[in-house]
C-alpha cells in the first residue's frame, strides 16, 4: 500500500516535509503518533491520529505510539485559548494505562512491523532542568519558538513558561525516538506541525540527522461546530463514559454533508467499496446507508460486535417496535443510556407490588400526564403503552411489570417518554 496516496484520496493528508515520499518508497520506516494523557479514555477525536497509525503499519512500517508521562506534567499549548489545569502524578499514570490498553486494540504487536507503546516519562526522568536546558534548549532560538502559531496565538493573552517550552519537550522526544529507535517521522493532527517541526530541527542541530514530519487536517462538521462532541461532551472509546448505543448514534446523525468524509476517514473500507456504497446513498437518501455502514464498522472495531448488536438493539427502543423480553435482553446501562435525561419518577417496591392502575400511575402517582382526565383521553386515543405494549384503561401495573426489577417504561405517541425506577 502507498502510505501517502492512501491518505490524498482519504482526505487525511495535510501537510509533509519535503522528501518523505522518496524515503518511505526505499522501504520500512518508523515513525511515532504522542498522545497526551489529560483523560483516562481516548475520545474519536483521537482516533485520527490512530488511524494514521494503522494506515502506517498496513503499509509496512513500524509504528509507535508515545503516551505522555513526561508532557502530560506540561500541557499543550496548540488549540486552547488558555493554559489547562495541570495534573497529579498519579491521575496521569491512571490515564496513560488506560489509554495504553486502547492504542493495543486498534495496532497489531506481533510480526515484523509490530507496534510498540512507549512512555517519555521512561526517558525524562533521568534529565535534570539544567542538563536539559543546557544539551536541548541552546539549540533553539527563543525567535524560531514564538514564530509558531500554537505560540503567537497565546502571547496576548499570556502564555506560562510551563506552556512555552512544551514544543522543546516534545521535540526532544522525537530526537530520542530518532536517535535510540531509527524512529524518523512524526505524525499528528496539523495543529501540531509547529511541535513537530520543532522536532525535526532539532536532529538536525543536535544529532546532523534528516527528519520527517506529515499532518492530518483537523476535522470540523458541516456547520463547523467542533468534531467529536455532543450535548453531553465528548465521544470516548471507553463504554463507561459513552455507552455503545450513544456511540453508535453519533455515527447514525452524521450529516450527509459529513459522512463520506467520516466513512473514509475511519473505516479501513477500500476506495472501490466506499463510491459504491455512495451510489447507493444517492439513489435514496433518506435510508442512510453511508451512516448505517459507518456506525456499524467504527462501533464493532471499536467495541465488539456484540456492542453493535446492543447498540443497534438499543436503537429499536425509540425507532422501532421491542417487545419486554427484547428491553430486558438489553444491559441495564445500554438501557438507562437510550433513556438518559427523559422524564423520570420513583415509586415504592410495596405500592406497585399492590397494582396501580394506568390512569393513577399515569397521572398522580408520576406526574407524566397533568390529570386523570388527560390519562383518560390518551388512553382512549390508543397512544399509552407500557414497556413499548398498548394498554387499554382497564390495565393495571404490578411487580410483573418492572424491567429488569427495575424499571417501567411509559410512552405516549412516538417521541414522549418517561420512566418510572422502583426502589
Amino acid at each position: 500500500m502507498d502510505f501517502i496516496n492512501e491518505l490524498r484520496w482519504r482526505g487525511m493528508l495535510h501537510d509533509l516535509t519535503p522528501g518523505l515520499e522518496e524515503a518511505l518508497a526505499k522501504g520500512n520506516v518508523t515513525g511515532y503518533v504522542g498522545f497526551d494523557p489529560t483523560a483516562d479514555s481516548l475520545h474519536i477525536g483521537n482516533l485520527v491520529p490512530v488511524m494514521l497509525l494503522v494506515h502506517w503499519q498496513r503499509a509496512g512500517h513500524n509504528p509507535i505510539a508515545l503516551v505522555g508521562g513526561a508532557t502530560g506534567m506540561v500541557g499543550d499549548p496548540s488549540g486552547k485559548n488558555a493554559e489547562r489545569q495541570l495534573l497529579d502524578i498519579g491521575t496521569i499514570q491512571h490515564n496513560l494505562d488506560c489509554q495504553k490498553e486502547q492504542l493495543e486494540s486498534f495496532l497489531d504487536f506481533d510480526g515484523e512491523h509490530a507496534a510498540r507503546v512507549v512512555n517519555n516519562a521512561d526517558w525524562f526522568k533521568d534529565i535534570s532542568f539544567l542538563d536539559f536546558i543546557r544539551s536541548v534548549g541552546k539549540h533553539i532560538t527563543v525567535n524560531y519558538m514564538t514564530s509558531k502559531d500554537s505560540v503567537k496565538k497565546r502571547l496576548e493573552s499570556g502564555m506560562s513558561f510551563t506552556e512555552f517550552s512544551y514544543q522543546l519537550v516534545q521535540g526532544y522526544d522525537f530526537y530520542h525516538l530518532w536517535k535510540n529507535d531509527n524512529c524518523s517521522v512524526q505524525l499528528g493532527g496539523s495543529d501540531q506541525w509547529g511541535n513537530i517541526t520543532t522536532g525535526t530541527e532539532l536532529i538536525r542541530r543536535m544529532g546532523g540527522g534528516h527528519a520527517f514530519a506529515l499532518t492530518a487536517p483537523l476535522i470540523t462538521k458541516a456547520d463547523g461546530s467542533k468534531f467529536g462532541k455532543s450535548e453531553g461532551g465528548n465521544i470516548w472509546i471507553d463504554k463507561k463514559r459513552t455507552s455503545a448505543y450513544k456511540f453508535y448514534q453519533y455515527w447514525i446523525n452524521a450529516a450527509d454533508a459529513e459522512v463520506s468524509k467520516y466513512i473514509r476517514i475511519f473505516t479501513l473500507k477500500s476506495q472501490e467499496e466506499i463510491q459504491a456504497l455512495e451510489a447507493r446513498h444517492a439513489e435514496d437518501p433518506g435510508q442512510r446507508i453511508l451512516q448505517k455502514e459507518l456506525a456499524a464498522d467504527i462501533t464493532e472495531r471499536v467495541h465488539s460486535k456484540a456492542d453493535l448488536e446492543t447498540a443497534i438493539a438499543a436503537s429499536g427502543l425509540l425507532f422501532g417496535k421491542s417487545s419486554k423480553a427484547e428491553i430486558e435482553a438489553l444491559p441495564e446501562a445500554e438501557f438507562l443510556s437510550v433513556f438518559e435525561g427523559v422524564p423520570s419518577a420513583t415509586i415504592s417496591r410495596d405500592r406497585l407490588a399492590s397494582g396501580i392502575a394506568v390512569i393513577d400511575l399515569l397521572s398522580e402517582i408520576t406526574g407524566f400526564l397533568n390529570s386523570k382526565g388527560e390519562a383518560r383521553r390518551a388512553l382512549k386515543e390508543n397512544s399509552i403503552s407500557i414497556n413499548k405494549a398498548k394498554v387499554t384503561e382497564d390495565c393495571t401495573t404490578s411487580l410483573a411489570d418492572l424491567i429488569g426489577g427495575k424499571h417501567i417504561l411509559l410512552q405516549r405517541g412516538k417521541k414522549n417518554y418517561f420512566l418510572v425506577s422502583c426502589n
